[in-house]
């Protein structure tokens, strides 16, 4: 099997300040988010009476209007060479719902504020992976994914931080504390339209061409993006909805005070771990960064099936971010090398697509196998499909081709 033909740059650019920007976007938009999101279950349910299958629909509806989306937003921002008035439709989408959640009277009122947030995520999510691929320097790509992952990610662990600490000065007004979560959410907007600039032409030199419609199909994204899909679509299906890691940290006994904790170490695990990650992976092979990935996934499942206190889930749970940190901005590093330049915001959003169809499908396993054998089974069962995953997709890296050689070169490189 062949080795990653790669020579490190003996000079690295600095990251741009659009990076930057598109950092502290995802930074503040995911503190009020998660800040929202970390109460909103008890809201729905002790404020407005909503029942278990209430919240359950409203989650599912919203979370798979976000999926479908994602694939048009991607081929539009192609189409139009406009990536940016995509991206500040959506973030500007989601801080217009922010006061309609503490506005709400009624679970009608919750379900179109969580439903037009979704958008506003669909929306942007794919023109702003691709517009990332765009602007970041040559030999720099990886490192500039793994930033933005990391400042997302402390924007994630921040949030909830924010609603405990908020909760306990305001008496447990959830209202109040829900109305908090508009400040950052406008911020973000603010730090998109200064900070962030559209690259004219892009990054890849092909921005003159004229795009033909008919030209989005399947074929012209090539083997090797189709071979990275499949990876990060089986990679999620061996995991499922971070809520599981919530229910595990509350069965073993922690109170729901500090349930907002198991995602502030998930996530401050992740951050922690992103931005290495992408530094990495722009100067070594990335096989073995995605090895890594999948090895520690197992670990966290393993050590929450056996976990018998808080302690030992808490530990799971940190693993669990790490291994985040470790494969998603590399998954998103691969996807913007092996696609056309003229094709990354379509590309990002099938990618997405799919592997938000294997989340669904991974957490309705997990909830089957926990309601009939107990939390033990489901994160076995977890450990037991990464391993699969792992033996089948490292045996299989493609690397056995000139092609597919010179494809990974230039995802590293490029």
């Amino acid at each position: 099997m062949c080795k990653l033909p790669f020579s490190p740059p003996t000079r690295r650019p600095a990251i741009p300040r659009g990076i930057w920007a598109l950092g502290m976007v995802s930074l503040f938009m995911d503190m009020s988010s998660e800040l929202i999101h970390s109460l909103l279950p008890v809201f729905m349910v002790s404020v407005l009476g909503a029942s278990f299958v209430s919240v359950g629909i409203i989650e599912g509806l919203a979370e798979g209007t976000a999926m479908v989306l994602k694939v048009f937003s991607g081929v539009l921002s192609d189409y139009w060479r406009k990536r940016k008035l995509l991206v500040v439709i959506g973030y500007g989408l989601a801080a217009i719902t922010k006061p309609l959640f503490p506005l709400a009277s009624g679970l009608s009122a919750v379900f179109l504020a969580r439903f037009l947030d979704r958008v506003g995520k669909g929306i942007r999510g794919a023109p702003r992976d691709a517009l990332i691929a765009d602007l970041a320097p040559p030999g720099l790509r990886g490192t500039c994914y793994g930033l933005r992952q990391t400042l997302d990610t402390i924007g994630a662990f921040i949030g909830p931080l924010l609603a405990m600490v908020l909760m306990a000065l305001l008496a447990n007004d959830i209202r109040m504390v829900l109305w908090v979560a508009v400040i950052p959410a406008l911020m973000a907007v603010m730090f998109l339209m200064v900070g962030v600039s559209e690259p004219t032409p892009l990054h890849s030199g092909e921005a003159d061409r004229t795009l033909n419609p008919r030209q989005l199909t399947f074929p012209r994204l090539g083997r090797v993006y189709w071979w990275i899909v499949i990876v990060g679509g089986i990679l999620t299906m061996a995991r499922f909805s971070e809520a599981f890691l919530v229910l595990r940290a509350e069965h073993a006994g922690l109170t729901l005070t500090f349930l907002p904790l198991v995602m502030v170490i998930m996530s401050a695990a992740y951050a922690a771990s992103a931005y290495p990650s992408g530094v990495f992976a722009d100067r070594k092979n990335p096989r073995n960064l995605l090895a890594a990935g999948f090895i520690i996934l197992i670990l966290a499942d393993v050590v929450l099936a056996l976990a018998s206190g808080v302690a030992g889930v808490l530990l799971g749970v940190a693993l669990w971010g790490i291994h985040m940190g470790l494969t998603q901005g590399l998954l998103a590093t691969l996807i913007a090398g092996a696609a056309p330049a003229e094709h990354r915001g379509s590309a990002f959003g099938i990618f997405n697509l799919v592997c938000g169809v294997m989340l669904f499908i991974a957490s309705l396993l997990a909830g089957f196998l926990w309601d009939q054998f107990g939390p033990s089974a489901t994160f076995l069962a977890g450990a037991g499909f990464t391993a699969l995953a792992f033996v089948g997709l490292m045996a299989h890296w493609p690397m056995t081709s000139t092609e597919t050689a010179d494809s990974v070169k230039k995802i590293s490189n490029a």
